[in-house]
């Protein structure tokens, strides 16, 4: 009887522990699900007029360098306008009286909607898994190979010419698909069948040129020796600053022609993106790698950027900075309420404010710092289950009075000039008010737009509803942020400023509901400790290593002693313990995403391809064709024969005779 019972006991306890383990398991699962991506894209350069138009928005603003750009994002270059934009190491740049929309941007996907004009990809870096595809009216271009393309779409959407320097694609559409070589140019015309034709690449015209020398300029980008070409902004680093070493962190860089006063995070305006909210944009030409990268360091009576450890892709972040005043505290008098922020020295925590997995957190620290998990796991619990002891975390730049920058509330939430709107606050105050990871400001629409007028000019109205072919079913439109208020009765109205100028009205569109990190909702840290529920451990020190290793780091990136501007240097890690998530299954055939996700009201399916024997003779017919007529390639110059060759002396036995 005792066994039997013993037995039971053991099978119930066995039992309880599996169900706790899976229950665990799928909110790991969840949490993960919700993370936001780890990359973004950039908008670094435009001429003429270039407009932006935010997710979900019906506004058209001038676009503004530095706002990152992620899915929903739309963009356009007016007539006798050019535009460029990198997504890591990848740069996409646009032609006159071109539309590009990003209908999907994260870790394993870019999805670009060009409806009209011309653009051109020099992609240099593809990982196996990932997608890169452009939608136009009449199909769908998959990029399988790093290389040079080009797309041009035409004024009626019904022929789209693809060009392949370098590289290998495949275009999918009428019922077909195409592998589009190097060396060729492909013309489809038509919509529900494709009518296609080789050519041999014509001579570059003055956009093909212009890329190419951007393309040189970032090919001999310095850079690339300290840090991932993955990390978006590098390329504008080494005309802007210089590269040097200091002890306790390597190799460091510091801008050039910035003022004496000039502290990280000041020059420029807060604006919201979702799903991160709060994100910094700078007004500096170099400013987006070192605001949404790494940390900052002040030696020597100036400031420096160090990146962190060399990997693979680092994990973007909004703005890597800690916020004083958690509650609001008042400015000078009659200014009222006001937020500050400094920002984070190499190696302390950056505690996301918006909602993520651990892993998540985890990865966000170790690929831009030196930083091991246990630290991270302490700083972490210390906001999220133990939040009275905040205050015993100490930060560098905090005690660091031009570090700091303040400004008055209006000033944040309306995206207005930080440098031209600097508060003044009490020292004695600015120690003691807590440290936060989050502002205590709600957004409101200026906040969404940014800095940007209301533009100008904005593509044809049917170019924005034109609709494109896609192999695969993008995230739906995001909601309007009126809607999102709307829905979210605890988001505060700012008042705006007397002389900020008033909004357009817009009627409200249907779209999906607001993402939980969105406006309205708090952020509620994903293992956050839950009433009657024990605390979760902390994550070990053996987790889960990355599915690609991290380069190792420069030489002169090896940690060295304490900088005498330092009060203490965090350790190191043992590893780099980074947990890249998998990709998701690629469809072989059909629209496919996943789950009960609707359709999106601008993307069509590409019809199944179906075997079709005389269509594959056709085409065999072509490319032989494409290959007889490409031109041979120049003779191989054999080296010179050298004239008056002298002869060699006489051997000893010959001399004798």
């Amino acid at each position: 009887m005792k066994t039997s019972k013993l037995l039971r006991l053991a099978l119930i306890f066995t039992v309880t522990i599996s169900v706790l383990q899976v229950s665990r398991a799928r909110a790991q699962d969840q949490d993960d699900e919700q993370d936001p991506p780890a990359r973004v894209a950039r908008l670094n350069y435009s001429s003429g007029s270039v407009s932006f138009q935010p997710a979900g928005e019906g506004d058209w603003v001038a676009a503004v360098p530095n706002r990152p750009l992620t899915t929903g994002d739309n963009l356009w270059a007016d007539k006798d306008s050019r535009a460029e934009l990198h997504v890591g190491s990848t740069g996409i740049r646009m032609d006159s009286e071109t539309s590009v929309s990003f209908l999907d941007l994260d870790d394993h996907a870019l999805q670009l909607r060009l409806s009209l004009g011309a653009v051109e990809l020099r992609v240099r870096h593809l990982d196996d898994g990932d997608l890169l595809e452009v939608d136009t009216p009449n199909l769908a271009f998959t990029i399988q190979r790093p290389g040079e393309y080009r797309l041009d779409v035409n004024s009626d959407g019904n022929q789209t010419l693809t060009t392949v320097w370098q590289g290998r694609a495949e275009a999918t559409g009428g019922g077909y698909s195409y592998s589009v070589v190097a060396g060729q140019r492909a013309t489809f015309s038509g919509t529900d069948e494709l009518d296609h034709e080789i050519s041999q690449i014509p001579r570059r015209d003055d956009f093909d040129d212009w890329c190419m020398e951007r393309d040189q300029r970032e090919d001999r980008a310095e850079a690339s020796n300290y840090i991932s070409p993955e990390m978006t902004g590098y390329e504008d680093l080494d005309e802007n600053g210089r590269w040097h070493y200091v002890s306790g962190y390597g190799s460091v860089w510091s801008p050039s022609r910035v003022a004496a006063d000039w502290a990280p995070y000041r020059d420029g305006h807060w604006v919201w993106v979702a799903p991160w909210g709060w994100t910094w944009v700078d007004d500096e030409p170099w400013g987006f790698a070192p605001f949404h990268y790494g940390r900052w360091a002040f030696v020597d009576e100036g400031w420096c950027w160090v990146p962190g450890p060399v990997v693979v892709r680092p994990v973007y972040a909004p703005a890597l900075v800690a916020f004083v005043g958690g509650g609001g505290f008042h400015l000078a008098v009659g200014v009222g309420e006001g937020v500050a922020w400094f920002p984070l020295a190499p190696g302390e925590v950056y505690v996301p404010p918006y909602r993520v997995s651990r892993v998540y957190v985890n990865n966000v620290n170790i690929t831009n710092t030196r930083v091991n998990i246990t630290q991270v796991t302490n700083v972490y619990n210390n906001y999220t289950v133990n939040n009275t002891n905040i205050n015993r975390i100490a930060y560098v730049n905090q005690r660091n009075p031009a570090a700091v920058t303040a400004v008055s509330r209006e000033t944040f939430v309306n995206a207005r000039p930080v440098s031209r709107n600097l508060a003044h606050v009490d020292a004695r105050e600015l120690a003691q008010a807590p440290v936060s990871h989050t502002p205590p400001v709600q957004p409101a629409k200026t906040s969404v737009l940014g800095t940007g007028t209301p533009a100008r000019v904005r593509p044809p109205a049917a170019v924005e509803s034109r609709p494109v072919v896609g192999t695969r079913n993008p995230t739906p439109p995001r909601a309007p942020f009126e809607q999102q208020r709307a829905a979210a009765p605890n988001v505060r109205t700012e008042t705006p400023h007397p002389n900020a100028a008033p909004e357009p009205a817009r009627p409200g569109q249907p779209g999906n509901p607001p993402h939980p990190s969105e406006p309205g909702r708090p952020p509620s840290p994903a293992n956050a400790q839950r009433p009657n529920e024990p605390a979760r451990p902390p994550a070990p020190e053996n987790a889960q290593r990355p599915n690609e290793p991290a380069r190792p780091a420069a030489p002169g990136n090896v940690p060295r002693p304490n900088p005498p501007s330092q009060a203490m240097r965090p350790p190191e890690p043992d590893r780099h313990e980074m947990t890249r998530p998998q990709p998701p299954p690629r469809p072989s055939d059909g629209y496919q995403r996943g789950g009960s996700q609707p359709p999106h009201p601008l993307v069509r399916p590409a019809p199944p391809v179906q075997p079709r024997p005389q269509v594959d003779q056709s085409e065999a017919n072509k490319f032989r064709t494409w290959q007889q007529q490409r031109p041979a390639p120049p003779p191989r110059e054999s080296a010179p024969r050298p004239q008056n060759r002298p002869q060699p002396p006489p051997r000893p036995e010959e001399h004798k005779k």
